[in-house]
């Protein structure tokens, strides 16, 4: 009965703190009125194992109610709505965090990832789906490789739905603060369990979350309290270390701002972040250079198949100064033997990936040189994910990618399933629809792995899109990991060295 899962609702928000035990009554009421009930009877609460097995049987309900339609983005936007009546006010929310900080700032982001937990705002159980493994690269280390799958799929009757609707343009975008508390739409995600905690960075007013889909541990995201469009600028690293000298345990990064090797999102001001060490993070520098000036600060070239300068020193002044330089200079190079234009027909193409963190008191900025000029034999982009490597990864290389993290399509978990299948029994991969884009590379993993047989499929061919992502990080990469590559790479630090 419907009372009874009422009762479970209320007493996991009891449970989990989102609700004071005098909140209860009063949350009970509320969750009645979104399913248009004016009764109520003592019921023991309904068992369930696990949050969103308790959603669902309250979706079912409604839909058996009529209370909504009975379709995934219907039933997202219904249980979003019940988790938000459960959910604490932003002030409250903010004021347990300025305490907890005040304690220590890990106390706070500890309290506030959990929270955002138990509020269902990250959907804990969609994102246990993504599949998650780590390629060991024999030259750049552990890679981690995901399929997402925490993402809802697109919904037909939500589609359809959209199309009816009146066009809005409320909020702006997903970044928004007004997403705060958001009832939602067919044709947007509802949001009256998201909070985000305001922080002051740079002297401006920015906001601090969690990234519902969490594709590595405390994934954050730091975006700006107005809807203004993403630049990288000297402002960039001086917002990265302040959020950094804040928040010591966390990483903060930026994408790229222009398109092809930017985000998803450019058209809102926002850095990613979290408590978690990428491979490229363990990388070492390769070969180490002195930049005039900046005799002080420890630099190099990275070990990484993306092109990354990477700079060290005790003072965040110091890097910002550099990285100022490094950018100012990138953002104007041409180096025709290379292929590095600046520009070409007054597009400009130069732009950097910065990531910022602190190690054992000692703080780093790696900067990942990015260009985005296309020509007729690559229209997506020279350093750009090429042609052959689309059936396993075609989308854009943003900040997650270029730090070791592949976050590979949904449709690879199916794809690779039966692929692995058709190796087995020696079926022709091109004459399948569903799998004939991988035909090229099956050929190439059965000569390498002859031995391949059922037991050993599934981990060949997981070992072997971890190499095709490294090359994907490869293609991305401005200057090439050869002798002609590192050679270039220097001609650009020495242009650096020798700038005013």
């Amino acid at each position: 009965m419907l009372y009874g899962k009422i009762g479970a609702l209320v007493e996991y928000g009891v449970k989990t703190g989102l609700i004071e035990p005098d909140d209860a009554i009063y949350t009970r009421n509320r969750l009645l009125e979104a399913f248009g009930e004016d009764d109520w009877k003592e019921e023991p609460p309904a068992q369930y194992e696990s949050l969103g097995a308790l959603l669902d049987t309250l979706c079912d309900e409604a839909v058996l109610r009529g209370v909504i339609g009975d379709g995934v983005t219907a039933r997202d936007l219904f249980d979003t709505k019940l988790m938000g009546l459960l959910t604490m006010r932003p002030s409250a929310v903010n004021a347990k965090f300025k305490a907890l900080y005040a304690q220590s700032p890990e106390k706070a982001t500890d309290w506030f990832y959990r929270f955002c937990g138990d509020c269902n705002y990250i959907r804990r159980e969609r994102v246990a789906r993504d599949l998650k493994w780590v390629y060991r690269d024999p030259r750049f280390g552990d890679i981690d490789i995901t399929i997402n799958l925490s993402k809802p799929e697109k919904d037909p009757k939500a589609i359809a739905a959209a199309k009816k609707m009146k066009a809005s343009g409320y909020p702006a975008c997903m970044l928004c603060k007004e997403n705060i508390g958001y009832a939602g739409r067919m044709d947007f995600p509802a949001r009256q369990n998201h909070r985000a905690v305001p922080v002051t960075i740079n002297g401006a007013d920015w906001f601090f979350q969690y990234s519902p889909y969490v594709y590595y541990n405390e994934h954050c995201i730091v975006f700006c309290g107005e809807h203004v469009p993403m630049q990288i600028d000297e402002r960039t690293f001086r917002k990265l270390f302040d959020f950094v000298e804040q928040f010591p345990h966390y990483f903060l990064g930026s994408n790229a701002d222009l398109p092809i090797v930017g985000g998803s999102i450019l058209t809102h001001d926002h850095y990613q972040g979290g408590r978690y060490t990428f491979a490229m993070a363990k990388a070492n520098i390769e070969e180490h250079c002195t930049i005039r000036g900046f005799e002080d600060v420890e630099a190099g070239i990275l070990n990484w198949p993306v092109s990354v300068l990477r700079l060290r020193s005790k003072e965040p002044a110091r890097l910002i100064s550099l990285a100022s330089r490094v950018l100012g200079c990138w953002r104007g190079y041409t180096d025709e033997a290379a292929f590095i234009f600046a520009e070409t027909d007054g597009e400009p193409h130069n732009t950097i990936t910065p990531i910022a963190r602190c190690v054992d008191g000692v703080y780093e900025l790696d900067l990942a040189l990015r260009n985005n000029i296309t020509t007729a034999q690559y229209p997506l982009g020279v350093y750009h994910p090429h042609d052959e490597l689309h059936h396993i990864k075609k989308e854009n290389i943003g900040l997650i990618e270029v730090m070791g993290l592949a976050v590979l399509p949904s449709r690879l978990k199916e794809e690779l399933r039966l692929l692995a299948d058709a190796l087995v029994r020696g079926a022709d991969v091109a004459a399948d629809d569903r799998i004939a884009k991988h035909a090229d590379w099956a050929k190439a993993v059965v000569q390498k792995h002859p031995a391949l047989n059922a037991e050993n499929a599934e981990a060949i061919l997981r070992d072997e899109v971890g190499a095709v992502f490294v090359r994907v990080l490869e293609d991305a990469g401005v200057y090439k990991c050869t002798p002609e590559g590192r050679a270039a790479f220097r001609r650009f630090i020495e242009f650096v060295s020798n700038a005013q």
